[in-house]
């Protein structure tokens, strides 16, 4: 019987340098993948055009240049290894990002990716993800470092993982090398209820786990999917839903998104 050598390969968007502006790794520089495809439809995503996968990605010429070279793809393991050997100069990153789109939905391609790109660089590995996908994560879970996980209310998203997000958080915290936080987006529509809700699941596996509320950025009209747009929560809001949370969970952080602030991708 022949051995089936097919080289695996990845669809992606981007690959580039830049400051994380989100979450525990807030302000550090990292080497960002970015995965084409996710299988929600957030009303306040910021990256529909990952949604689905491009004929082409592209790839930064060197770390923080802003100039990109155009990539057909699927993009096979190794030349993807080869695009991080390029960006990994001496002691400019921090670690790695697996962000997208939802990456997990490439579970198969990073069960063989990671082991070789941590091999190659020695840089942690932090997954970004929608937190709703448990059996992809516990196929990759030995090479993370990382993860920070979404928990989308169903009052600002539009989606309801409130199963999925419990077993994913579990499943992080039976790994106990694993750094893990909660980010949730909220707005001027988010439901109190839901928050509690979310503080309770949490504190019920370890109410030590971060979470940050992440005000919502408003889209542009044009890139808007509801009717009426989301608006980012007023300050009385954003004080009131924190002064909830930590009712169960004491670690609760608000945090924008300092990336857009800082012009960064």
């Amino acid at each position: 019987m022949t051995a089936n050598t097919t080289e695996p390969t990845a669809r992606l968007i981007e690959v580039f340098s830049a400051i994380q502006g989100e979450g525990l790794n807030v302000g550090t520089r990292q080497i960002f993948i970015r995965f084409a495809l996710c299988d929600l439809r957030c009303n306040f995503c910021d990256s529909s055009h990952t949604w689905n996968a491009p004929t082409t990605c592209k790839v930064e010429r060197s770390p923080g240049s802003r100039e990109f070279e155009i990539h057909s793809n699927p993009v096979p393991l190794t030349i993807l290894l080869d695009w991080i050997k390029r960006q990994n100069l001496p002691l400019l990153h921090d670690s790695i990002s697996l962000t997208g789109g939802e990456p997990l939905l490439h579970a198969p391609f990073l069960d063989e990716f990671l082991p070789q790109v941590r091999s190659l660089t020695g840089l942690p590995i932090y997954l970004e993800t929608g937190g709703h996908r448990p059996e992809q994560l516990a196929m990759i879970l030995p090479y993370l470092d990382s993860v920070g996980m979404d928990w989308k209310l169903p009052s600002v998203s539009g989606e309801t993982y409130w199963q999925e997000h419990t077993k994913f958080l579990q499943l992080c915290h039976n790994n106990p090398s694993l750094d893990v936080f909660v980010k949730i987006i909220i707005s001027q529509n988010t439901n109190p209820d839901e928050l509690q809700k979310t503080a309770l699941l949490i504190a019920d596996i370890n109410p030590k786990v971060p979470v940050f509320l992440q005000p919502v950025t408003p889209l542009p009209a044009s890139e808007q999917f509801t009717a009426k747009p989301l608006l980012a929560p007023n300050p009385d809001q954003v004080l009131m839903w924190q002064a909830l949370m930590k009712k169960f969970v004491p670690h609760v952080r608000v945090v924008p998104q300092t990336h857009k602030m800082l012009n960064q991708l």
